[in-house]
């Protein structure tokens, strides 16, 4: 049995597509567990499960996605969990991609292969692009072709259910968390590059920093959480890869734009420093939600 989990948070319009995508996926013997704290998303989801018995909506406790995550874990009754969120939308197959290398016994995860909706024609919109195709895509195909660690797009994932339990209640980055313990359980992760979802990434700036710094200022909590460093993510890797971002643009416009990046993310891991190391901040402090998204 297929268990599929949407966390959700003040996003009553998105979750109602992201869930009727699943559901035209015409999938045999699945659920989906919607999970979220606010009534207007509850609502959304109870307005579909009175009409399709696949459906089932969990009140989230409203402590963070960690904790949403730990308590759908504990009422998913399927052999394989599928995780992703209430604000994107897989494309038609992604599914069955993402479910491929799970024929190997030795593969306790998949991940997808997210796209952004955003347009190239704007910077923030370039960004998304140039982060995605380059930092992420780029580089989980090079993994997978060494045959080592990846961290699964929390975006979209699968995952054998009861190789873990729970997660920490304080993690940023809970993909990365997953991803971790599940290698460390002595699996193997893979990439389904044409298990595509649709992400809508932020128009702001200052939509941008909040969100990066959530995601890879979770990176940083892994020493702390697991025991162990980063694998894939941390400042001197990405600073390795500053070549691949030099070849990805094709104007002198967009090589403006990604110089620009490059200094955002100077910035941005800077912030992460302070942050983490120093202001030692909670998932409660960290955690922001981010509105040009949705």
């Amino acid at each position: 049995m297929l268990s599929i989990i949407i966390t959700a948070y003040k996003e009553p319009d998105t979750i109602k597509k992201a869930i009727w995508a699943f559901l035209a996926e015409n999938l045999k013997d699945y659920e989906i567990l919607a999970i979220a704290p606010d009534k207007e998303t509850a609502d959304s989801i109870q307005s579909i499960a009175k009409v399709n018995k696949h459906v089932k909506y969990i009140k989230d406790p409203g402590k963070g996605k960690p904790t949403a995550l730990n308590l759908a874990f504990k009422k998913a009754k399927g052999d394989i969990l599928v995780l992703t969120d209430g604000d994107v939308l897989i494309s038609k197959g992604a599914i069955k991609e993402l479910l491929k290398p799970l024929n190997d016994k030795d593969v306790g995860a998949v991940s997808s292969h997210p796209i952004p909706t955003n347009k190239k024609d704007t910077m923030l919109g370039f960004w998304s692009h140039l982060l995605t195709e380059v930092g992420a895509h780029k580089r989980r195909l090079e993994l997978q072709q060494k045959q080592t660690f990846m961290v699964c797009s929390g975006y979209l994932m699968v995952i054998r259910n009861n190789i873990i339990k729970s997660i920490p209640a304080e993690s940023l980055a809970d993909d990365a968390v997953i991803s971790n313990l599940i290698y460390m359980r002595g699996y193997q992760i893979k990439y389904a590059p044409n298990a595509i979802v649709n992400v809508k990434f932020p128009t702001t700036f200052s939509d941008w920093i909040k969100q990066k710094r959530r995601s890879a200022g979770g990176y940083n909590q892994l020493p702390k959480l697991l025991g162990i460093k980063d694998k894939m993510r941390s400042f001197t890797k990405e600073s390795s890869k500053i070549s691949w971002a030099l070849s990805y643009p094709k104007t002198i416009k967009e090589f403006w734009w990604t110089f620009l990046l490059i200094l955002a993310r100077l910035y941005l891991w800077f912030l992460i420093f302070i942050d983490v190391n120093i202001k030692r901040k909670t998932l409660k402090e960290t955690w922001v939600r981010i509105e040009s998204t949705k």
